[in-house]
């Protein structure tokens, strides 16, 4: 496993990347309407990246874009129906559900299913438009596309880490719009996980024939670390779990000025791995770490942030105030602070969210249960985990946080 960023030499300057492309370039097909995004003192833009497209695309025409369609397509055209019958629920939220099948190479994948466009209240929100979900296909695009990786590195070598970083992301295999009820594959895999371990959510029987998806299809994880209380081995594991998460969190703030802004513990997957060391690379500087037979993947980009030359890609919740009202639980809390330190300007770079999130986890992983005993070793632990979270909120950022907090070093 490595992610790195290499030093810089110059600013990356996206426009003379692109000015050596032609329409005939591999990378070119993907990148022609590659990003949504809020160029500074502009105000909201869709850049067109080929002159073959008109410039002024609606949203509809720019999601429809991301998935390389014209229109939406009939569910069983994207899913073919022996995956189908193979679908398993493993997780969900108020944007949807989430499902495993296998691909045609027989691989565990994830599908993230998402109802747009619709008059029908979903789980008691309003469905997100083309526009709002734009936001997190433009993210989750950017990082996880080999071309556009390949593009950045050969000039500048500043994305690599992306593509071989199994800490980060989830690698997006594919995107879909389709339209249509909900298969009934589907609904039995729903009804078993409601049955098994109780949904939250509103059972997905009421979309008419018109309604509208977006279905993300991502490489299989591994389980949220919220469902993994109580099988993790031992506070050990806990300590590699968010030495994984900042070190990640660092990579991306130095290449992309990255905030996740909604790090819960349901964002955060674990999966076992036979390896034992993990290598990383902060601004040339070589580091690794234990994984204590773990990997991470960090998921769920719909609030995030992320900016490449003076492109910026965000979430504006300003205005979302029953985000901003929860309660019950810390990562309540956090939206709050969030927004109190950045003043409710959602589209300026303040780092110090990620290390809010941090404060967050590492509250989670100190209240979760572990199956290793107790004793001494479990005990200093704790102890080094505690001093974590009483100390980590005077760092002004996770690469701060992981460069200088002594449990990393």
């Amino acid at each position: 496993m490595n992610f790195s960023t290499p030093v810089k030499g110059s600013n990356l300057n996206l426009s003379s990347l692109l000015a050596d492309l032609t329409p005939n370039t591999q990378t070119w097909s993907r990148l022609k309407a590659a990003l949504s995004v809020h160029r500074k003192g502009m105000g909201n833009v869709y850049t067109l990246l080929s002159c073959n497209l008109p410039f002024d695309l609606s949203d509809a025409e720019k999601v429809y874009a991301e998935c390389g369609q014209q229109g939406p397509l009939p569910w069983e055209e994207c899913i073919l129906p022996p995956r189908m019958k193979q679908c398993v629920k493993i997780g969900e939220g108020t944007f949807g559900e989430v499902f495993s099948t296998t691909n045609a190479s027989g691989d565990i994948v994830a599908l993230k299913i998402i109802p747009v466009e619709g008059s029908e209240r979903v789980n008691g929100e309003d469905q997100k438009t083309f526009g709002e979900i734009l936001h997190e296909i433009i993210i989750s695009n950017t990082l996880s596309c080999p071309c556009f990786l390949l593009l950045l590195s050969q000039s500048f070598q500043v994305f690599l880490y992306m593509y071989e970083c199994v800490v980060f992301l989830l690698f997006l295999y594919s995107l879909h719009c389709v339209r249509g009820c909900y298969p009934s594959d589907f609904l039995n895999a729903w009804d078993i996980f409601d049955q098994q371990k109780g949904s939250e959510n509103d059972r997905p029987d009421f979309f008419e024939k018109e309604q509208l998806f977006i279905i993300l299809e991502f490489e299989f994880g591994g389980s949220d670390l919220e469902n993994s209380n109580g099988t993790l081995a031992s506070l050990g594991a806990a300590k590699s779990i968010l030495h994984q998460v900042t070190a990640a969190l660092a990579v991306a703030e130095q290449e992309l000025h990255f905030e996740h802004r909604d790090l819960h513990w349901g964002n955060v997957l674990v999966k076992t791995t036979k390896q034992k060391k993990a290598s990383f690379l902060l601004n040339g500087t070589a580091h690794s770490l234990e994984t204590k037979g773990l990997l991470i993947r960090i998921i769920d980009y719909s609030l995030s942030r992320l900016e490449i030359d003076d492109l910026t890609v965000s979430c504006d919740i300003s205005k979302d105030e029953e985000l901003f009202m929860g309660q019950g639980d810390y990562q309540f809390e956090i939206y709050r602070l969030m927004r109190q330190e950045n003043g409710n300007n959602w589209s300026d770079y303040h780092p110090h969210s990620n290390v809010l999130w941090l404060h967050y986890l590492c509250s989670k992983l100190l209240s979760m249960k572990y199956r290793g005993s107790g004793g001494r070793s479990a005990k200093d632990m704790r102890e080094e985990l505690t001093r974590f979270y009483d100390n980590v909120l005077q760092y002004s950022s996770a690469t701060e946080a992981l460069q200088n907090c002594p449990m990393f070093q």
